[in-house]
C-alpha cells in the first residue's frame, strides 16, 4: 500500500469507487450529515462556510450589475402554479404539497416552491404598470424543494439552497441581453472564483427549462467523466407575462406584455467543487471560497517562543484580510494536523518551528501540489497571497487539462458509444436538430445533449445519428 493510500485508508479510492469516495469525503470533512428526513441534508458549519463565500462573491457581482435582493413566499397556491401550462407540467412530478394547516384541510393545496416564477410573477403583475417601472432586476437567496427519487448531498436533494434572479424588461432584445449577461457572470465566477472551467451555450429544446423560450447552460466535467449542470440562465420570453398578465403602458401609449428572464445556481456548486478538484487525500478547496485559506501549525510548540510567534503570524495574516486558523491543540502531533488539513482542503499550510524562528522564516505548503517553500517572515502576507493565487491557477489548469484530455470527437454512433462507455467524458458530435436523434443517442449510450457551445466547430456535414445534414456541434455526456 502506498503512503498516500495508507494516509487515506478511510477514504475510498476515486478510481475504484468514485461514488463512495465522494460520500467518504463529504462525511469525513464534516461538510454535511444525514438528518432523519428522506432525501435531505444538514449542511454543517464547514460546508456552510463554503456556501457563504459563494454567496458573498456572487452577491457582489449581482449588485454590480444593478440587481436588488428580495424575498418571496415559500408556498405557492396551486392555482398560480397552473397558470403556465408547460411550466407546471415540467415540475409536477417533483412538487411537494401542503394539504393541511393547523389540523384543518386547506381549501386550496399549497406547493412548496420548486422554483419561484409563478409566485414572483403574481407580484410583478401588481408592480409593473408603466415603462418607467422597467427594467425590474430582482434576485432572491432561498431554499427550494423538489421531491427527487434518487438523492445525493449537494448534487440532488429534496431541499437545497440557491439564488434565483427574476427580471422584467420592455423588449425581447433587452431580456435576451440580460439572459446572456448573467450566464457570462456565472462563467466568470466559476472560472475566477471556483477554478472551474465551464462550457456555455444554449440547451436543446428537450433539455430547456419548462416554460422558457430558450435556456442557456453552464456545464462542468467531473473527474469520473460525468457532466454537471452548474448553472442556467433562461429567456422566458412573454410566456409568463401572458399567463400572469404582466403588462406595462409603453411610451407610445399602448399596453404591452413584458419580457422576462430567470437564472440560478445552487449548493450543487459545492458538489462540483468536490468532484472537480478533490484527490485521494480528500478535498481541494479553491482559495476564494475556502472557509480557511491558511492554517498555521506550530511545530514543537512546547519550546519557548514558538506558540507566540505562530500567534503573531496568524494575527498578521488575519489583519491582511485572509481567513486563518491557528491550530494550537496540544493533544495532536503536527503530522496528524498536516494530514487533517490536507483532507479538509485548506489551500495553504504554514509551518513554524524553532529552527524557522532562528532563520526568521517559515515553511509554506500548497495543498494542490504539496510543494514546500521556505519563506522569510518579512512580507509573509504578500507571499501567502501570491501562493493562494498560484493555488487557484494551478487548480484551474489541472481541471482544464483533465477536461481537454477527456473530450472526444465522434463522427458515428459506434464512435459515440465507445467514447461514452470506454473513454468517458465529453463527446463532441454533429447533430441535425431532430429530437428523435437526441433521444436515440441517450437510448444507445445513456448520454444527453449537455450544451450547444457558442464556439462551434465543423466536425462533419452530417448528423452523428441519422446521417442527415447537421445543424450544430453538440457536447454529449452522461450527467448528474
Amino acid at each position: 500500500m502506498s503512503q498516500d493510500r495508507e494516509f487515506v485508508a478511510h477514504i475510498a479510492s476515486r478510481e475504484e469507487d468514485f461514488a463512495q469516495w465522494y460520500t467518504d469525503v463529504i462525511k469525513k470533512t464534516e461538510l454535511v450529515d444525514y438528518p432523519p428526513v428522506r432525501g435531505c441534508m444538514v449542511i454543517r458549519p464547514y460546508g456552510y462556510g463554503i456556501w457563504e463565500n459563494i454567496q458573498k462573491e456572487l452577491d457582489a457581482r449581482f449588485k454590480e450589475t444593478g440587481h436588488q435582493n428580495a424575498y418571496f413566499p415559500l408556498f405557492v397556491p396551486e392555482s398560480l402554479l397552473k397558470k403556465e401550462a408547460e411550466h407546471v407540467e415540467g415540475f409536477a412530478p417533483e412538487v411537494a404539497w401542503v394539504t393541511h394547516g393547523g389540523g384543518e384541510e386547506l381549501s386550496e393545496r399549497l406547493a412548496i416552491r420548486p422554483t419561484s416564477e409563478t409566485i414572483i410573477c403574481a407580484m410583478y403583475a401588481k408592480w409593473v404598470q408603466s415603462y418607467r417601472d422597467l427594467p425590474l432586476l430582482y434576485n432572491q437567496w432561498c431554499n427550494v424543494v423538489r421531491w427527487e427519487k434518487s438523492t445525493r448531498p449537494f448534487l440532488r436533494t429534496a431541499e437545497f439552497l440557491w439564488q434565483e434572479g427574476h427580471t422584467v424588461h420592455a423588449s425581447h432584445e433587452e431580456a435576451e441581453s440580460e439572459t446572456l449577461r448573467m450566464l457570462d457572470t456565472y462563467r466568470e465566477f466559476a472560472e475566477n472564483v471556483l477554478a472551474m472551467p465551464v462550457i456555455t451555450g444554449p440547451k436543446t429544446e428537450k433539455e430547456k427549462f419548462a416554460g422558457a423560450v430558450c435556456t442557456y447552460g453552464m456545464e462542468a466535467l467531473m473527474q469520473d467523466g460525468k457532466a454537471l449542470q452548474a448553472g442556467t440562465s433562461h429567456d422566458l420570453g412573454q410566456n409568463f407575462a401572458k399567463g400572469f398578465d404582466i403588462q406595462y403602458l409603453d411610451q407610445d401609449g399602448v399596453l404591452k406584455y413584458a419580457w422576462q428572464t430567470s437564472w440560478g445556481v445552487s449548493t450543487r456548486l459545492i458538489g462540483g467543487i468536490i468532484m472537480i478538484h478533490g484527490d485521494e487525500r480528500g478535498l481541494k478547496l479553491p482559495p476564494k471560497v475556502a472557509p480557511v485559506q491558511v492554517v498555521v501549525v506550530p511545530v514543537a510548540m512546547h519550546k519557548e517562543g514558538v506558540l507566540d510567534k505562530a500567534r503573531e503570524i496568524a494575527a498578521r495574516l488575519k489583519a491582511a484580510g485572509l481567513r486563518v486558523t491557528l491550530d494550537d491543540d496540544e493533544t495532536q502531533s503536527p503530522g496528524w494536523k498536516f494530514n487533517q488539513y490536507e483532507m479538509k482542503g485548506v489551500p495553504v499550510r504554514l509551518e513554524i518551528g524553532p529552527r524557522d524562528i532562528e532563520k526568521d522564516q517559515c515553511v509554506l505548503v500548497r495543498r494542490d501540489t504539496h510543494e514546500k517553500q521556505f519563506t522569510p517572515l518579512k512580507g509573509i502576507e504578500d507571499a501567502v497571497k501570491a501562493m493562494l493565487d498560484a493555488v487557484h491557477d494551478g487548480m484551474f489548469k489541472a481541471a482544464l487539462d483533465y477536461r481537454e484530455a477527456h473530450t472526444h470527437t465522434a463522427l458515428t454512433m459506434d464512435e459515440m458509444a465507445e467514447a461514452i462507455d470506454v473513454k468517458k467524458g465529453y463527446v463532441k458530435a454533429m447533430w441535425c436538430g431532430d429530437r428523435a436523434c437526441e433521444e436515440a443517442v441517450k437510448e444507445r449510450t445513456g448520454a444527453t445533449a449537455r450544451c450547444i457551445p457558442f464556439e462551434q466547430e465543423h466536425l462533419s456535414d452530417t448528423c452523428v445519428c441519422c446521417g442527415k445534414s447537421a445543424k450544430h456541434m453538440v457536447y454529449f455526456a452522461k450527467a448528474y
